[in-house]
């Protein structure tokens, strides 16, 4: 799909997210025009992760290596955004100053180039910081050096890049030390930063069930909340090797039943309703289905979470473009047809 065949799309999806079309114009402090975060959410979906390669300790451990040529590919199948987990810490000195190695902040450089010289919106994290979560006192100044050298690496680009603060903070990174951190991470990035929307998600590996602890600063606006959805886990990760006991439940179908759907909707209705107390706009950051659970299923479970997403005005990104969850196979160069039409649902 081409940028002229969207912009109708883009038009009609922002004037749904923003309820009206006299949405006054934001302002920062330095009296700036600001990035309306609903404005820039709509523009979220469809999107997909491109797992298992710049969040793997070595790009190309976990079978993944990014080609330029899959920013085509992902637009020309009719995607908006890609987002790119990144697992900085991998690729950090150890001690004070916490210098990122030159040659991996060049290689994620080039893949953010990559896809927005595809007009791709694109989301860059920091992603499997396995040390903050085991020991968040002893890696808070590092992990508070790695955005400042993020933000500053980036601090030029537009506003179709955005941030993720962190993914799936979890273990000893609490949900009230959680909120601690994100807000001193927020006050390095908006020095070289101050108008870049941020995305931000939950503790107790971003899920819905902490949502209600999560703090945000009134005096920060420009903020997308990002939430992570693989319910039911025993259907979406059934055999998955790195989780122990899932092959108990291989064989498990979901059938798209009405309780089924139900269970799924109440999720989205509480996601709903905190949106609408506290004016935040909402991105399902990742979903989807592992490779060992039946392809019926599969594509009926996708299917029925983008047709939630599209009715709730959520934004999304898929997990993942060519893994063990992925839409697309790079042995043989093509899209899995059930997968992508449960993801790009043309009318």
């Amino acid at each position: 799909m081409n940028s002229a065949r969207l912009l109708p799309v883009i038009a009609v999806v922002v004037l749904l997210a923003t309820g009206c079309t006299d949405r006054p114009e934001r302002k920062n402090t330095d009296g700036q025009a600001a990035t309306d975060p609903f404005e820039i959410n709509s523009h979220l979906f469809p999107g997909i992760n491109l797992g298992n390669a710049l969040e793997a300790p070595d790009e190309g451990d976990w079978g993944v290596t990014i080609q330029d040529d899959y920013m085509r590919i992902i637009k020309e199948a009719g995607f908006n955004h890609v987002r790119i987990p990144v697992r900085w810490s991998a690729h950090t000195e150890a001690e004070s100053p916490w210098t990122i190695d030159v040659r991996f902040m060049s290689r994620v450089k080039q893949v953010v180039n990559a896809a927005l010289e595809q007009s791709l919106y694109t989301v860059i994290n920091i992603h499997h910081y396995e040390e903050l979560f085991q020991n968040p006192s002893a890696q808070r100044d590092r992990f508070l050096a790695l955005w400042q050298q993020i933000a500053t690496l980036f601090q030029d680009y537009p506003a179709a890049l955005l941030f993720e603060i962190l993914n799936e903070p979890h273990d000893n990174l609490t949900p009230v030390l959680w909120n601690q951190y994100f807000q001193a991470a927020l006050e390095i990035i908006r020095q070289t930063n101050p108008n870049r929307t941020m995305l931000i998600g939950t503790a107790n590996w971003g899920g819905l069930g902490t949502l209600d602890q999560l703090a945000l600063p009134d005096a920060e606006s420009n903020i997308i909340i990002t939430v992570h959805y693989y319910e039911p886990f025993t259907f979406t990760h059934q055999g998955a090797e790195w989780v122990a006991g899932s092959d108990a439940w291989l064989g498990t179908t979901w059938s798209a039943s009405p309780n089924q759907v139900s269970a799924m909707r109440s999720h989205f209705d509480q996601l709903r309703v905190w949106a609408e107390t506290h004016n935040r706009p909402i991105h399902i950051g990742e979903f989807g289905v592992y490779r060992r659970a039946d392809m019926a299923s599969r594509h009926r479970w996708t299917r029925a979470i983008v047709s939630l997403c599209k009715e709730y005005q959520f934004s999304w990104a898929y997990w993942e473009f060519c893994a063990g969850f992925g839409a697309y196979d790079q042995a043989t160069g093509a899209w899995n047809e059930q997968l992508l039409e449960a993801l790009i649902q043309k009318p």
